[in-house]
């Protein structure tokens, strides 16, 4: 599965979108082996940060010290589930994401967890919960439906993946359909490479 990742991130031309007036940031969709299986990782955000409650990947705003947005998410990857930049490979880059109730522009990286035993530490003033879903079952049919939000007093369905009582939705559901579609395209490519053989 890893390798599978790994190709489809080798293959993709991220786009990168002007800043305009919107705020920089980065996220680090990040991938963890458990006991032969592959996970990704998301945090639950607690009350006190932007956009409460909502289920994330590692990240923030881009800070002046950060020499770049990758320095950005990795930065952030330590300080909300501390885990060193030295335990990230980092695998490739998606596209460009905007966030309207924030105003953010958002880039994510994707990286594995180097192998080897692994404590994770949450900042409880950012990260209620850590989940891990595999990846496998984010792949599944049926795990992407739809989620009804309410924009400014009207009912808006938005794309969203379930994984038991929680809900993916908003620019992380558009980030992890990205990374899902590169891996289901490189898939289908190698199967048919395989069978022109």
């Amino acid at each position: 599965m890893r390798d599978r990742v790994r190709l489809a991130l080798a293959a993709h031309r991220p786009l990168e979108l002007p800043l305009a007036s919107r705020r920089a940031a980065a996220v680090l969709l990040l991938l963890h082996e458990e006991r032969g299986v592959e996970h990704v990782l998301f945090q639950v955000r607690t009350l006190a940060v932007d956009h409460p409650g909502e289920i994330s990947f590692p990240g923030g705003g881009h800070h002046p010290s950060d020499r770049s947005l990758l320095a950005t998410a990795l930065r952030e990857t330590r300080e909300e589930i501390g885990v060193p930049a030295h335990d990230v490979e980092v695998l490739g880059q998606l596209d460009d994401t905007a966030t309207r109730s924030s105003n953010y522009l958002i880039r994510p990286y994707v990286g594995v967890l180097r192998p080897g035993p692994r404590e994770f530490a949450t900042a409880p003033l950012e990260v209620s919960e850590l989940l891990r879903v595999p990846l496998d079952h984010l792949l599944s049919p049926g795990t992407r439906g739809w989620y009804v939000v309410d924009d400014a007093g009207a009912p808006e369905p938005t794309a969203a993946y379930y994984y038991g009582e929680h809900v993916i939705w908003g620019a992380t559901a558009r980030m992890l359909d990205q990374l899902l579609s590169l891996i289901d395209a490189g898939s289908i490519a190698g199967t048919i490479e395989a069978g022109a053989r």
